[in-house]
């Protein structure tokens, strides 16, 4: 390998291991207590060695949040081949609701947690998080052109969509559906009817 790309390999295995590491700390911390020097200790490196890499705490959660608005994009993406767009509109929350699932950590990070949201306001733009919210904003919007759903505006329909969701699922990895003392596989089952039902009243 030659020496030049052995050095932006281990650029790369830096930046991923300094992601990892942020990840759970933020996780396991919260983002208030998590620093540098923090996430320094963790692997066991200066903290000068990672501002070689990202400029501020704020710039790594940046990077986390893209990652995983990457992740969903892509899960969405793979409907793209289903042509009725409420059926896809359907499978889309069924994704979104299996990601949250699959996922609650990355969730909890993306949609939870509070941390400012400063970087993502500068930036000129939020590649991965646009582009999730805006295919189910693409879909809504083939629904009412095609008048599968009750005639509204678009972006209100959107958000209204997300929300409920996001709503469900937030209940649901803050262990507060523990209230219905059910079987897991049951609640998850009731949140997905849940979304069926809330996306069926939509309908014209």
């Amino acid at each position: 390998m030659a020496i030049k790309e052995r050095k932006e390999r281990e650029k790369q295995d830096m930046r991923n291991l300094i992601i990892e590491s942020a990840t759970q700390l933020f996780l396991k911390l919260g983002y208030d207590k998590t620093s540098i020097r923090t996430i320094a200790e963790d692997i066991e490196y200066s903290p000068a060695t990672i501002y070689l890499y990202f400029k501020d705490k704020d710039e790594i959660f940046f990077e986390i949040h893209e990652n995983a608005f990457s992740i969903l994009e892509k899960l969405f993406r793979a409907h793209d081949v289903i042509e009725n767009p409420f059926e896809r509109l359907a499978a889309v929350g069924r994704t979104y609701v299996q990601f949250a699932f699959d996922n609650p950590d990355y969730y909890d990070l993306m949609f939870i947690m509070r941390a400012p949201m400063s970087q993502i306001k500068n930036a000129e733009k939020w590649a991965a998080g646009d582009c999730a919210f805006g295919y189910v904003l693409e879909t809504i919007t083939a629904c009412l052109e095609q008048k599968l759903i009750k005639p509204a505006d678009k972006f209100i329909t959107t958000i209204s969509v997300w929300s409920f969701a996001h709503g469900l699922v937030s209940l649901y990895i803050r262990e507060r559906m523990c209230i219905l003392q059910m079987e897991d596989d049951v609640v998850r089952a009731m949140l997905n009817t849940s979304l069926e039902n809330y996306l069926e009243n939509l309908k014209t």
